[in-house]
């Protein structure tokens, strides 16, 4: 039977095509065993439910009846949710890079009908145009080469597989030293764009990982230009239209070089990562914007981007109405009408708001003309102001929501939610974590294994290596801030299912799918960065901090192993892999930091303090009664609160501190334990 087969699906991207003209199957055994059964090539379309390009090309191609009808003649028609099968997208992305084109979504590939890849793009337009060919003409041509000339087919499909089969790391050996570290971290400094922050050029991504290994490098090595790189990168991002001032909340990234012109969907990820790294820069800078944007983005995650039972929900799209930023563009008159003329030009002055606008006649609200806040009371008139456009922008009509909840993006968020709930004394910010935590881990797994993606009461997907990288490092952060052992054993059976299925026994590193995912052609394994972390970069840091809170060495040996899996890549591109090196410090300098209040909780609030505010990154980070409630660290084995007053003990792997009670004493040693010794770097 000839139909759109995505009406069952749960995945809000498949729901958008359901009525589709187009024959949609979803990824599986079904389609490709039709495939087979027809003779006919797979057209595989991959998107997500934000991508403004996939509207695009799916109103202009796949809502098109002669379009739809010329594909249902020509292939067989497979719809998959990037994030719903990020392996799948990971493949065929892979493939597509190998053609040597650069990726992106809608990704559009053409396999044969047992999925091996020959050809592919991205977006295709309706008519030539920027250099592309017509969909149509694409669509022609590939089916006549498939029918003429299969010796073609046979022969990509052949060395597309071959070069994803080799994909992933060579062994290798390859130090990685302080004096490495340190030259890498001034290179970086110099790819900083010095007057806007973000890497130079247009567009601009957060970069995470390119980021988080700066802000490491810059404390390690004492390397103030490092530091404030990073700092000025976020006091833009913060202030720039790519931050939503009347919600909260970040977009995915700018298509101009100021951070002016968001690209306007707001993914899960890129808000935890921000979050994240926001506080840990908070932490040393005690800048206010900073807290200031944390607290608003977590108040939008609470207010808008909780799911079903406590998960968190993956993204808002960046179109409403078919029109990309709608929901979040002002006109001079529409702020006046709200705010009175007086308040209006007070703020249309801050946020650089003009009558001819700053975007296609359109008003992005942003501060960049003047990075810093402005006076308490200026700012509370602004806060105020900013609650009356959002009330009025409530009855807009909103952009779309995918709720379906990931376990490596609630993972991602969990983390960022448990260390900023600590460092500004949000316990509800923890509640929110514990409450997604035990979500993923009671509705997303069956037979105490992790899946992948949850929606309308149904867990579905294989989990991938990143699944379990980023819950075992949110385990890791809630054991910390809550102190209850239940996360640590957590940790430990994610750790273990982990290793089971996902470890390359032959040359080492995890693979991106699990031993028993049944329908990829080709199991990937990498350690290059994307968007969010790579899982084998993230799993260094959790291993190393394993070994700290169980003494087994075990896990120590697996991070290195780690590292050496992918030395032939690192030499190759040391950038590349910027989460991998910035985890790897964690083996260099494994820091673990106990206050242990021994009753004095005044003693213990004032040390807690000094901890609070210094970046530590990397580090585990205890407060507690006595160390016999992470018994398993052995290095404070033994180690009590002297003369019942609250004490510290700082350690190095093994290696601890004498126990410290005075505040001053407690940051001299913090200090000089976080950089490298002459000797070192």
């Amino acid at each position: 039977m000839t139909r759109n087969r995505l009406d069952r699906e749960t995945s809000p991207y498949l729901l958008q095509h359901k009525d589709n003209p187009v024959h949609w199957w979803p990824w599986g055994p079904e389609a490709l065993a039709e495939a087979k059964r027809a003779d006919k090539p797979i057209l595989l379309s991959i998107g997500y439910a934000a991508c403004h390009w996939c509207h695009v090309m799916a109103h202009e191609s796949f809502e098109d009846e002669a379009t739809a009808a010329l594909m249902n003649d020509l292939f067989i028609n497979i719809k998959v949710d990037r994030e719903e099968r990020p392996d799948i997208d990971a493949i065929y992305m892979n493939a597509l890079h190998s053609l040597g084109e650069q990726g992106g979504w809608p990704l559009t590939m053409f396999l044969d009908p047992d999925g091996r890849p020959f050809w592919g793009g991205t977006y295709f337009p309706p008519q030539p145009r920027w250099g592309k060919p017509a969909f149509q003409h694409v669509l022609r041509e590939v089916a006549r080469i498939y029918r003429e000339e299969p010796e073609k087919v046979y022969h990509n499909a052949e060395l597309l597989t071959q070069a994803l089969q080799r994909n992933g790391a060579a062994a290798g050996d390859v130090q990685i030293s302080d004096h490495l570290l340190q030259e890498l971290t001034g290179r970086m400094v110099r790819a900083v764009d010095p007057i806007n922050g973000g890497i130079h050029g247009a567009p601009k991504f957060p970069q995470w990982s390119f980021f988080w290994l700066l802000w490491r490098g810059g404390i390690r090595y004492d390397m103030d230009d490092a530091k404030t790189a990073v700092e000025k990168t976020l006091a833009h991002i913060s202030q720039g239209g790519i931050y939503d001032h009347l919600g909260g909340g970040f977009a995915r990234y700018a298509v101009d070089e100021r951070w002016l012109v968001p690209h306007f969907e707001k993914m899960l990820y890129d808000n935890a990562l921000l979050i994240d790294l926001m506080t840990e820069v908070y932490r040393e800078t005690g800048n206010p914007l900073f807290a200031q944007r944390i607290r608003e983005t977590v108040a939008w995650l609470e207010r808008e981007m909780i799911a079903e039972g406590g998960g968190f929900a993956a993204s808002l799209d960046a179109d409403s109405e078919g029109e990309e930023g709608k929901f979040y563009v002002w006109s001079a008159a529409e702020i006046d009408e709200v705010l009175g003329p007086e308040d209006g030009r007070f703020f249309r002055d801050v946020y650089g708001v003009s009558p001819e606008g700053n975007w296609e006649g359109h008003n992005i609200l942003n501060r960049l003309g003047a990075i810093n806040l402005l006076s308490d009371k200026e700012e509370r008139r602004l806060d105020a102001l900013r609650a009356k456009l959002l009330a009025r922008r409530v009855e807009r009509v909103r952009p779309g929501w995918d709720d379906k909840v990931l376990a490596d993006w609630n993972g991602l968020m969990i983390a960022a939610l448990a260390a900023a709930s600590f460092v500004f004394g949000e316990p509800r910010w923890r509640e929110m974590a514990e409450r997604a935590f035990t979500f993923v881990n009671e509705r997303m797994t069956s037979d105490g294994r992790l899946l992948h993606a949850y929606r309308g009461g149904q867990a579905k997907a294989p989990a991938t290596a990143n699944d379990y990288a980023n819950m075992i490092w949110a385990a890791l952060r809630l054991s910390q801030v809550t102190t209850k052992s239940h996360y640590l054993d957590s940790a430990l059976q994610l750790t273990e299912q982990l290793d089971r299925h996902y470890w390359d026994s032959k040359s080492g590193g995890y693979f991106l799918t699990a031993d028993d995912t049944p329908d990829v052609i080709v199991r990937i394994k990498s350690a290059t960065d994307d968007a969010t972390p790579n899982a084998n970069a993230v799993m260094i840091s959790n291993l190393a901090q394993l070994f700290m809170l169980t003494g087994k060495t075990a896990y120590l040996d697996r991070a290195e192993e780690i590292v050496k899996a992918f030395g032939a890549d690192l030499q190759a591109n040391l950038i590349a892999h910027a989460g991998l090196l910035a985890n790897a410090l964690d083996l260099l300098s494994p820091q673990h930091v106990a206050v242990l209040s021994g009753g004095d909780s005044k003693g213990a609030a004032a040390l807690e303090a000094i901890v609070t505010h210094l970046s530590l990154p990397g580090a585990v980070q205890h407060f507690i009664e006595d160390a016999e409630a992470i018994s398993g660290a052995a290095a404070l084995a033994g180690k009590r609160p002297i003369e019942g007053r609250a004490t510290a003990y700082v350690c190095i792997g093994q290696k601890c501190s004498s126990p410290i009670t005075d505040p001053e004493a407690l940051k001299f040693a913090l200090r000089s334990q976080r950089l490298a010794t002459p000797s070192q770097a």
